[in-house]
């Protein structure tokens, strides 16, 4: 049984788009979403530095636009569950449909715009911690006034918070912690600092249509499979300010018979989270064109037909 999986924000980097640009039919596709949005793609995802794509409102259409560039290049693929971390839950919604490419790159960018205007009001970011326990790592994070906004499995946990609270965690690692990496993200996501999108996300949504999925949605709220287009989307609106639990969607694609994971472009996160979490699983993680025969390959071996 095939997963597919897309990618968070801070997968992101200079020129990744590039070479999928030169696949037929992708310059027109990213070149419609542009206008559709009111973002240039190509140019972010081509030419723009490492800082321009940090920023949450191009970050996040940019990658979502990508994944979605992407899976399409695999051509008629069947998996049998779909999911997405934080905003790869969106590029995840238009792969079961409940959304299609443009509505969901639309409500993406309404996402990011309200995300960085909430990450103005406070100098926020996020850290992930490598190894350590979770009954050990949490409490101590608690304690220092951040929060455990990504529990991704595998002894990775994404703390989140004010950058003081983060410099205080660097000086003061929970017990068995061997890391603390800063990531490429301009805010505190999946806190209570960004409550404020909440509110301009809910009213986009109700402009929406959503269709129910046409393959099992595995959501990063509770791991669960949601089989409602309305209920995906109210929970899309609601995890801009709730802890993303990607190891219970890990836990869920085990429960399910998964097989072998495919990871949208930009891969390589969300594969290298599986190897350590799913043993067993094959995993393919589409960085560039190049690795479209492989993830090809993969799919023959294991997807739903």
């Amino acid at each position: 049984m095939l997963v597919l999986v897309a990618p968070g924000q801070g997968a992101q980097t200079p020129g990744f788009l590039t070479p999928w640009l030169e696949l037929p039919g992708a310059a027109d596709r990213i070149a419609a979403w542009s206008d559709a949005i009111g973002l240039d793609l190509a140019h972010y995802g081509t030419k723009a530095d490492a800082d321009e794509i940090r920023d949450t409102a191009v970050a996040q259409p940019l990658l979502v636009a990508a994944g979605l560039l992407s899976a399409a290049a695999l051509g008629d693929v069947l998996p049998g569950v779909v999911a997405g971390h934080s905003v790869g839950e969106f590029t995840a919604a238009a792969f079961a449909g409940v959304l299609d490419d443009t509505a969901a790159l639309r409500l993406v960018r309404t996402r990011g715009l309200a995300m960085a205007e909430a990450a103005a009001i406070t100098e926020t970011g996020m850290s992930a911690l490598l190894g350590g326990d979770p009954e050990v790592t949490v409490p101590h994070l608690e304690k220092l006034g951040l929060t455990a906004a990504n529990v991704n499995g595998a002894g990775q946990i994404v703390a989140a918070g004010t950058m003081e609270q983060l410099a205080a965690l660097e000086a003061d690692k929970p017990e068995g912690v061997r890391r603390v990496v800063a990531l490429k993200v301009a805010g505190a996501f999946h806190t209570h600092h960004m409550a404020p999108a909440v509110a301009k996300l809910e009213e986009a949504a109700k402009e929406l249509s959503p269709a129910a999925p046409t393959t099992r949605y595995v959501s990063n709220k509770d791991g669960q499979v949601v089989t409602d287009g309305a209920e995906v989307v109210a929970r899309l609106v609601g995890q801009v300010a709730n802890p993303v639990r990607w190891d219970l969607c890990m836990e869920t694609f085990q429960a399910l018979g998964a097989t072998a994971l495919i990871e949208v472009c930009p891969g390589g996160t969300l594969t290298g989270i599986a190897k350590r979490a799913l043993p067993g699983v094959s995993t393919v993680a589409l960085k560039t064109p190049d690795d479209l025969d492989a993830a090809r390959t993969l799919i023959a071996e294991h997807a739903a037909v």
